[in-house]
C-alpha cells in the first residue's frame, strides 16, 4: 500500500517526501533514495533468509547507519 508506506517513512520516521505519483514515492532515507512502488500484481514468495550472526536475516532488507544523536 503507497498510502500506509507513505505514512510510515513519511510521518513515523520523519523522511522528506523529494516527489511522487499515484505508483511511486521518492523519499530522501537518511541522504538515500528510497523509492515505494505500487505492484498490483506483486505475489507473496516464501520468505527467503540468510544466517549472519546465528540469525535469519531476510532478503531483502537494507538498512541505515545513524549517529547516535539521530538515532
Amino acid at each position: 500500500s503507497i498510502e500506509i508506506s507513505a505514512d510510515f517513512y513519511g510521518k513515523i520516521l520523519g523522511c522528506e517526501e523529494v516527489r511522487s505519483s499515484d505508483k511511486w514515492v521518492d523519499f530522501n532515507f537518511f541522504g538515500h533514495q528510497l523509492v515505494i512502488h505500487s505492484n498490483e500484481s506483486f505475489e507473496k514468495s516464501p520468505r527467503i533468509s540468510n544466517p549472519i550472526d546465528k540469525h535469519d536475516v531476510p532478503v531483502p532488507h537494507f538498512g541505515v547507519v545513524l549517529e547516535w544523536d539521530i538515532w
